[in-house]
């Protein structure tokens, strides 16, 4: 179970690097309209894949609650009868 845990925790590590420095790659190498367009007017706001990562967290979040909400209602119908 270890190893199966750190292989997907490596994976994960060397994806993320990997889109990382392909975006840094694309940022320096491509011209400032184009860059524009792909990554938007503003560098001030978090970089994409942070912004990623956020929103699959708050997506997991809300599913992980609605499945709760779920689950206590199913037990608190069970306890009912």
């Amino acid at each position: 179970m270890f190893k199966r845990l750190f292989w997907i925790c490596v994976g994960v590590v060397t994806g993320i690097m990997a889109v990382t420095k392909a975006q840094a790659y694309v940022k320096a190498h491509t011209p400032e309209p184009a860059r524009t367009f792909v990554f938007g007017p503003d560098e001030e706001k978090p970089p994409v894949t942070l912004q990623t990562v956020q929103a699959l967290f708050a997506d997991f979040e809300r599913h992980r609650h609605a499945r709760e909400e779920e689950l206590n209602r199913q037990f608190i119908a069970k306890s009912e009868r």
